[in-house]
């Protein structure tokens, strides 16, 4: 069994003791449940299981329930060369994933179990507007039984990505907001439910609407525990308070103790050494051991330091500093810093409109290429309220790379170390006969972020009054590979999911720890 598939049962099994004590389904038929979900052989299998079992008594509505696929192969993602980009070695690097977004979430959860503080989705919730997607998965189109079927085992998968501080923000519209709601009661539990915003879509009404004129859309919010999620605000802190380094500053020594936060997933290793992040420098005088988002190992610090030894372990101790992904040094806001600050409010009067989001395509692609988008200043101040200033924010409905942009755009703003990881299908229409992704989500990125277009030309809108937003971007296409072969021994990148290099033996077991189909143990080589 590999390691994925066991953490997915064990939370899946846990959520059944739950629903026992909570007197919402009888302890014989859990036990009987259990029994079906260890004897799973894939995640799918287990994830439809436990749909199966779902009683919905919480929230009192039931739906027909439409199951994904089933196939063998193994899905991994491999590195498209010709989409990706690099703007520079020290600057971040984003990701973008082509595909169907519950392979594309199987596969993160290899890297980011636990690690994505924030997640952004506006499913598709119009009838048809789900396309090739719908025929392929559920022979018709996006009905209310295929919407709820589609997002379950999704959502199950981004309860499992997100941290235990982390928060999950969904549009969705008058129609099926009650609906989903339910659903996400069931998932994340109602009392991780946070609040459901009102968001203004339109600037002026349609007065010629039969009964009344609506204005209004709205997002949920949930918690992965919620007692653990922090104040939602999108006033400005200082950013002076949350440097280490100041380039105003000569050259230091501090002594960093073990516990550090490392935001870079996974188990690894910082080399010791000089890195240049932007025109300041920090040099780790010892490698930097770091397991599960904290250093194990004690490290001395060169750098501009702003601050004495005394507040370095301070903010250790209150669990405040953390290295950055491009090996800087921040420090978290504390909760005496966010306290002061105020809360949003549940009506969003402020936040961009429909109007907004279609200027915005224009401006990048001179026309319209893709409906119902989201403006950017309602994704920007969602994210920026969680005040997590080096959050990983995933968005598996990408789009147009709305959130994309917005993570950008307010890095830009105050500075921060935001990271984003979009996927999408790449479904052919008759405005995109490339598909949405190589003809909408990667060249909108690809210009915002470089200032032109794959081509190497410049002349669109946006560029006459922004400057290009920076950073990398990798992007992902979701292949596959026949099981019980060696194949996926040789054609499974590593490095994709945050590995270094590994030899042959520690090759082997990794693949079969990680992707299921493969040999169950290193013997079976």
């Amino acid at each position: 069994m590999t390691n994925e598939i066991k953490k997915v049962k064990d939370d899946l099994i846990d959520e059944l003791d739950k629903r026992i004590g909570d007197k919402i389904i009888e302890k014989t038929n859990a036990d009987l449940l259990k029994k079906l979900i260890e004897q799973a052989e894939t995640i799918n299998e287990a994830i439809m299981i436990a749909e199966l079992g779902t009683t919905y008594k919480r929230t009192g509505f039931h739906f027909d329930k439409r199951l994904e696929k089933m196939t063998d192969t193994i899905k991994y993602f491999k590195k498209n060369e010709k989409l990706s980009f690099c703007s520079g070695q020290n600057a971040l690097t984003h990701k973008l994933i082509v595909g169907d977004n519950y392979d594309a979430l199987l596969n993160l959860l290899i890297e980011y179990r636990g690690n994505i503080d924030v997640i952004y989705i506006d499913p598709p919730y119009g009838k048809d507007s789900m396309g090739e997607f719908a025929q392929t998965n559920y022979e018709n189109a996006i009905t209310r039984d295929n919407l709820l079927s589609m997002l379950y085992p999704r959502l199950v998968l981004a309860r499992q990505l997100l941290s235990d501080n982390g928060v999950i923000f969904c549009s969705i519209d008058d129609k099926n907001h009650a609906y989903v709601k339910g659903l996400f009661d069931e998932v994340f539990e109602e009392n991780n439910f946070i609040d459901s915003l009102h968001w203004k879509k339109k600037k002026q009404p349609s007065f010629l609407r039969t009964h009344t004129a609506k204005v209004m859309e709205y997002v949920l919010i949930y918690g992965k525990i919620k007692s653990q999620v922090g104040k939602l605000s999108i006033e400005k802190i200082s950013d002076s308070t949350k440097k280490v380094v100041n380039i105003n500053n000569s050259v230091s020594l501090r002594h960093f103790n073990k516990g550090v936060r490392v935001k870079i997933s996974g188990n690894g290793k910082i080399e010791k050494g000089k890195y240049t992040i932007k025109s300041m420098q920090i040099e780790y005088l010892n490698d930097v051991i770091y397991e599960n988002g904290k250093t194990i190992n004690e490290v001395d610090v060169k750098a501009q330091f702003s601050v004495s030894q005394d507040k370095i372990d301070e903010y250790i101790r209150q669990n405040l500093l953390f290295i950055t992904i491009n090996k800087g040094l921040r420090r978290d806001v504390s909760e005496t810093e966010k306290d002061k600050a105020k809360s949003i409010t549940d009506l969003l009067l402020e936040w961009g409109d429909n109007q907004d989001s279609e200027k915005e395509q224009q401006d990048i692609f001179g026309d319209i290429l893709f409906e119902y988008t989201k403006p950017i200043k309602l994704i920007e101040n969602l994210v920026k309220s969680t005040m997590i200033e080096d959050a990983i924010v995933l968005d598996f409905f990408a789009g147009s790379g709305t959130t994309g942009q917005a993570v950008l755009e307010l890095n830009k703003q105050d500075d921060g170390k935001r990271q984003f990881i979009l996927a999408n299908t790449n479904e052919i229409t008759d405005i995109t006969p490339n598909g949405i992704v190589n003809d909408v989500t990667s060249k909108r990125l690809k210009r915002v972020m470089t200032g032109e277009c794959y081509d190497g030309t410049k002349d669109f809108k946006w560029n006459e009054k922004n400057k290009p937003l920076g950073d990398n971007l990798d992007v992902y296409d979701i292949a596959t590979v026949a099981p019980y072969s060696d194949d996926p021994f040789t054609q499974i990148d590593e490095t994709l999911y945050g590995k270094e290099k590994l030899g042959v033996n520690e090759k082997i077991k990794w693949v079969c720890e990680n992707f299921e189909g493969t040999q169950k143990t290193l013997k079976d080589k």
